[in-house]
């Protein structure tokens, strides 16, 4: 696998392999997320076409590219209702196993924060992590989100409940 990766946002072509890293993203990492990998599966490809890029304009997906192979994922929401337009939210967040350690979580998150505060009006990004993802909280803690709460027994797991971390950066003013 290259060493060398970039970000970009995905199209309805990008379908296919997203879906691939996805289901593959809710097993591998099944703590992760609130879904499960039989869940998505069941889902037609119109419900991954509009998680890539919603035709209303309320959310987009990145990827990260180890040469052409897409290796890295993260969602960006926003919201529309008038009262919390100024709140983005990331979702989907996960870098395959072999891919780790090249940079594209950072690159990711980076991309996603760009892209945020670019959208106007935009002044805090939100995320959820699940409690105990040490790699992914440092992750996070880097690049200036700080923690505002933890809400108990978020997911049920294989192992018992497991807490979601909430987490929030405010982005700086445009000038």
């Amino acid at each position: 696998m290259t060493s060398e990766v970039r970000v970009a946002r995905l199209s309805a072509a990008d379908v296919p392999r997203y879906r691939t890293l996805m289901l593959h993203a809710y097993a591998a990492a099944a703590d992760a997320f609130t879904s499960t990998p039989e869940e998505r599966a069941a889902e037609p490809e119109s419900w991954w076409v509009r998680r890539i890029d919603d035709p209303k304009g309320l959310s987009f997906a990145l990827g990260a590219f180890a040469g052409d192979e897409l290796v890295g994922t993260v969602t960006v929401e926003f919201a529309a209702k008038p009262k919390t337009r100024h709140k983005a939210h990331l979702i989907g967040m996960f870098v395959h196993e072999a891919a780790r350690g090249l940079g594209a979580g950072r690159a990711l998150l980076e991309a996603a924060l760009a892209a945020a505060a670019s959208r106007e009006g935009v002044r805090v990004v939100t995320l959820t992590v699940t409690e105990g993802n040490a790699p992914a909280i440092s992750l996070y803690e880097a690049c200036g989100f700080r923690a505002f709460g933890t809400e108990p027994m978020a997911i049920a797991t294989p192992d018992g409940f497991k807490g979601k971390v909430h987490m929030w950066l405010e982005l700086p003013k445009a000038t």
